[in-house]
């Protein structure tokens, strides 16, 4: 198991085994116990990345076609939010 989507796979193919009846509920429930580690440990990383800009393992695959969009700025009709926000800082 190398990224997010391999461990989909793995879990989906646990609980199809688990409802012929192939597997275990008991081994399933250590399957699922141990992708929540793995998948804390990529939250970690995750937020590690966003402090220090970095780009990541690989565990979860950046698609190419998928474009940040930049968070638009709000504008204030009204004078007094402005001087507010001078003010107080936004």
């Amino acid at each position: 198991m190398k990224n997010i989507n391999d461990l989909r796979e793995e879990l989906f193919d646990a609980i199809q085994k688990v409802r012929e009846g192939k597997m275990k509920a008991e081994d399933a429930k250590i399957i699922s116990d141990l992708s929540q580690v793995i998948i804390n440990s990529a939250k970690a990383e995750n937020e590690y990345l966003k402090i220090t800009n970095g780009t990541g393992s690989g565990f979860i695959e950046k698609d190419s076609h998928i474009k940040m969009i930049e968070r638009p700025k709000a504008k204030y009709d009204n004078p007094s939010h402005e001087e507010r926000l001078k003010k107080y800082g936004s």
